[in-house]
């Protein structure tokens, strides 16, 4: 997410951070170099030459200029300024008084509307809410099975009018059948163009007029840059819109869209979307995002993530033997399943404070495979003792995961060491060392 974008952006702080003190000039090269690394971000033109301007005004200050630490100084200035670029903090939902609260999602063809109207009712159940997923997309081919499927694999009823001609009309339906479901939230996917006109944006209007939505959701590609920008400057125009769904996030290294939205349409990013599965759809926090874009992680999205995965009858038992540092290969096989469902590692790489670009033992899915191959190989005792595989084992367990001994060796050394810095995290004195002691064994290898 943002790589490109973060990598410059890194180089230019890496430069400052080794100055015991900066000059004019020194700010003046930086903040050009900036605003350089966001134009060919896509970022809009004039967001990047405000951002710089007051960047720069206050870089200049005498408190930076004074400072025993100038180049942090200027890192907390720029996080600061993105953090208010994108809209400074997130906004909860807010439920309807009377139920169903109504959400519509519009947006251009091909932008994730129907995906994404899948995970936002996913998100609503996260919330204790029953959502009805409502398929008003009258033209797309299959845009109604799709939705019907999608329903399916998160238990969500859905109203599905196939052969009917009139959104409105099947609009109208759901909120007649809402109680049926004993539904207290409506999600609308509508149908998009290629391009926006003016036929999409009456039929949207009508749609609007009808359902009366408390929240009316652009759906944009991130990875489109500035183009979204213009997307949702010209929606927000027609139907007035109250915040936007950012889908792929995760494979967008340039952030131009993410960067420009709230800072030239007024509108909010409420969600992104950072993957497949229909469980990530993720709040957008500005604070969190613009110290993600800068390397320093974002920890409270890794618990968030890691309380959703970690089973919390497991939490003390797992403590308990970190402390004692009796984690066996057997309970790392656990951990490893549990690290999986919080999303591809390469993502939750970026979230740990000085791990983002750092090469772990375990770095992708393949990795992931191949230790639980390794791992499967073994027998009982060698998971709960690996002291016992000696060299014989090692080839017997090789040749059965498939892989070569070299691999299994790495494995082992690297377990060693993961469990001796993780019985050190544990017990350690301060609130940041008991923060860690439920997380997945993620955070250290």
């Amino acid at each position: 997410m943002f790589e490109s974008l973060s990598a410059k952006l890194d180089g230019i702080f890496s430069q400052l951070r080794g100055r015991g003190k900066l000059t004019e000039a020194n700010i003046k090269e930086a903040t050009r170099e900036i605003r350089l690394a966001l134009l060919e971000a896509d970022v809009n033109f004039q967001v990047v030459k405000g951002f710089v301007q007051r960047v720069r005004e206050q870089a200049l200050g005498q408190e930076v200029m004074r400072s025993l630490t100038p180049g942090q100084q200027v890192v907390k200035i720029v996080r600061d300024e993105l953090t208010t670029l994108m809209g400074s903090q997130h906004t909860p939902l807010t439920m309807a008084s009377q139920p169903p609260t109504t959400f519509l999602l519009v947006g251009l063809q091909g932008s994730g509307k129907t995906t994404s109207a899948a995970k936002l009712a996913r998100k609503l159940q996260d919330m204790g809410r029953r959502p009805l997923l409502v398929a008003a997309d009258v033209y797309r081919p299959a845009a109604m099975e799709q939705l019907r499927l999608l329903g399916e694999q998160i238990q969500t009823p859905v109203v599905v009018r196939q052969g009917s001609r009139d959104p409105v009309d099947i609009c109208r339906q759901a909120f007649e059948e809402a109680p049926q479901h004993q539904a207290d939230a409506i999600v609308i996917d509508t149908a998009g163009r290629l391009q926006i006109d003016e036929t999409l944006m009456q039929e949207l209007a009508e749609i609007k007029t009808a359902t009366n939505p408390r929240y009316t959701f652009l759906v944009v590609d991130a990875m489109t840059g500035q183009e979204a920008v213009n997307v949702a400057t010209a929606f927000n125009q027609a139907v007035s819109i109250e915040g936007v769904i950012l889908t792929k996030l995760d494979g967008d290294a340039r952030g131009g869209a993410a960067l420009s939205i709230q800072a030239v349409v007024g509108k909010p990013i409420q969600f992104v979307g950072v993957g497949e599965k229909l469980d990530a759809l993720e709040a957008f926090h500005p604070e969190r995002m613009a110290s993600r874009l800068l390397g320093m992680g974002d920890v409270l999205t890794l618990i968030e993530r890691a309380e959703q995965a970690i089973d919390p009858e497991s939490v003390a038992d797992l403590e308990s033997k970190m402390r004692q540092a009796s984690f066996t290969l057997e309970d790392f096989q656990s951990q490893l399943r549990q690290v999986k469902q919080m999303g591809p590692l390469e993502n939750l790489m970026e979230l740990i404070p000085g791990l983002k670009g750092a090469k772990l033992p375990v770095a992708g899915e393949k990795d992931l495979k191949k230790v639980e191959a390794i791992i499967g190989s073994m027998t009982l005792v060698e998971r709960r003792n690996p002291a016992l595989i000696n060299g014989n084992r090692r080839k017997r367990i090789a040749l059965g995961s498939g892989t070569r001994v070299e691999d299994v060796n790495r494995l082992l050394k690297q377990f060693g060491q993961m469990r001796k810095l993780m019985k050190s995290m544990v017990t350690g004195k301060g609130k940041s060392h008991r923060k860690w002691a439920g997380m997945p064994m993620v955070r250290p290898f």
